[in-house]
């Protein structure tokens, strides 16, 4: 149990509970940078999801070069390596979600077992040096290879966190002088600030095979990271400590030229070599599940307050009655508090039935609607009959005008409510249809997702405007916001879950689109759900 608390850690009160759709189930720890939580796919699988720091996500420069790392690691496709599957790079907070390796780091099992036996420190050489192979396949450097970086899975090692990976030609867009990586397990030439390549992962790969051989990095921590880089650029490294079946081929990794250096693939063929006929057992050895430990029961997902949309595209809209969801004209007049907060009261029972049963709404909006029926049909019907009294005779009683409204603002129509749309790039919505918002399997509609030169909506005629914030749009706030301003091209890259759109139609309807799930990290693959609600004029 102890064990489990320490690999999944509760949620703070800080901590977002949904991101880009994804759930979080727990934190599993953070870095320089962001925070990284245990998350599932839709289908249960479990993800480790990470979410860029604030003062990163203000960078335009990291923005741009995150965009570059989730293009060049989703390609990245190997049997040692932790997936990519999702990504936003233009949320309010970048994040990125990898497939959960169930394991224990390798900083985290010599920490708890001192040094690793020869036999294990292959098996990891090997397992990683495979890995960076699938990498550098794709263009990439990791440039933070480390011993935390490595999990060790139950059939081998995982090679994580491509959160300072870049694509290998990627030097020339970073920021004049920075540093990308972790000190103590630097390359001298990434160190020095010079040219970063494929084998300077090969120097890293040998400093964490030291480390997982004596229990500590071979150049020390030291009590600055200055004086850790002065060592690996000027100094040779001391590998008297290391078995001697390992000095060798740790030794050609860590060469100062990095010409001198083993490719991975060299580095895999001299692992086996040195393991022999052990190295055609089929998994790790024995002593690799004791360093492991028992595997850690993985908590379930989430539960979804609402049930997922099964629909082929739209959802039709929902009809009106004790439990609807289009939210009828609101009457002029003073609301009566006291009738309202019975309301809350006695509805409150029946909304947690109404989230069993799929139809999801706050108790003060199923109150609210209600009331407002109720108070609607009382400035139809007369006045209604006061708390305890008897049934009115309607025909005796003096009916009471309507108060008038203080303000010249037009009553707002009725607006229809179309819980789950889904919009992708190849397909699109036209708002504009009387009945309901159609879908088309084409791009004529009115209403599209482009995402050619970052993700935006693109109205054929309709207008539309991004409300600041969380701010949720109601008539008469979307019709202020668009008389101040509205374009045609809306571009997403301020827009997350739950962020409210307001759109003008060329019939002068207005339509509010609220952003469900954002997933546009992958433009051939990019789309939006929203909830949309429609106040149509002509039945104002």
């Amino acid at each position: 149990m102890e064990e489990a608390a320490s690999v999944f850690q509760p949620l703070r009160a800080d901590d977002p509970r949904l991101v880009g759709g994804y759930r979080l189930a727990a934190r599993l720890g953070a870095g320089g940078m962001g925070r990284v939580y245990l998350s599932h796919t839709p289908g249960g699988r479990p993800v480790a999801l990470k979410v860029v720091r604030p003062e990163l996500a203000d960078d335009p420069v990291f923005r741009k070069r995150f965009r570059r790392e989730i293009g060049a690691a989703r390609r990245v496709k190997g049997a040692y390596t932790a997936e990519l599957i999702d990504a936003d790079a233009d949320g309010v907070l970048p994040w990125l979600a990898t497939l959960y390796v169930p394991g224990p780091s390798l900083a985290e099992v010599v920490a708890r077992h001192g040094p690793l036996p020869v036999p294990a420190v292959l098996w990891m050489l090997a397992g990683v040096a495979e890995a960076l192979e699938a990498i550098h396949g794709e263009g990439i450097v990791h440039r933070d290879l480390k011993p935390s970086n490595v999990l060790l899975a139950p059939d081998g090692p995982r090679v994580i966190d491509f959160g300072v990976s870049l694509a290998a030609d990627a030097t020339s867009h970073t920021v004049t002088g920075a540093v990308i990586g972790t000190p103590t397990f630097m390359a001298p030439e990434q160190a020095s600030g010079g040219d970063v390549t494929p084998a300077t992962d090969v120097f890293a790969l040998g400093q964490t095979a030291a480390f997982a051989a004596l229990g500590e990095p071979l150049y020390g921590e030291g009590a600055s990271a200055a004086g850790v880089l002065y060592r690996i650029v000027h100094d040779e490294p001391d590998l008297s400590g290391l078995p001697e079946p390992l000095r060798p081929l740790i030794a050609r990794c860590l060469a100062a030229d990095p010409e001198a250096r083993p490719t991975p693939a060299e580095v895999v063929d001299r692992c086996r070599r040195l393991l022999g006929p052990d190295s055609d057992g089929g998994g790790a050895p024995a002593v690799w599940q004791e360093l492991r430990g028992p595997d850690v029961p993985i908590p379930a997902p989430v539960a979804h307050p609402t049930p997922v949309s099964t629909q082929a595209l739209f959802a039709p809209p929902q009809p009106a009655g004790p439990a609807g969801l289009a939210r009828p004209t609101i009457p002029g007049g003073q609301r009566d508090r006291r009738r309202r907060t019975a309301l809350i009261t006695t509805v409150a029972v029946a909304a947690a039935l109404l989230l069993v049963a799929g139809l999801v709404g706050t108790v003060v909006d199923v109150a609210d609607r209600l009331f407002e029926r109720r108070a609607a049909a009382a400035s139809t019907s007369g006045p209604a009959a006061s708390p305890g009294s008897s049934s009115p005779d309607v025909r005796a009683s003096t009916p009471t005008p309507t108060p008038q409204r203080a303000s010249s603002s037009p009553e707002p129509p009725e607006a229809t409510l179309y819980p789950t749309l889904w919009l992708g790039i190849e397909n699109s919505m036209d708002l504009t249809e009387p009945i309901q918002p159609m879908g088309r399997q084409d791009r004529k509609g009115d209403i599209r997702l482009n995402c050619e030169e970052g993700c935006m909506l693109k109205g054929r005629s309709s207008v539309m405007t991004l409300l600041p914030g969380k701010q949720r749009g109601t008539y008469a706030t979307c019709r202020a916001a668009l008389d101040r301003g509205a374009r045609r091209d809306l571009p997403l890259a301020k827009a997350s879950d739950g962020s409210s759109i307001c759109v003008r139609l060329t019939t002068g309807d207005i339509a509010l689109l609220v952003i469900q799930t954002k997933s546009t990290a992958l433009p051939q693959l990019a789309f939006v759900t929203t909830e949309l609600r429609i106040w149509r004029v002509a039945q104002g």
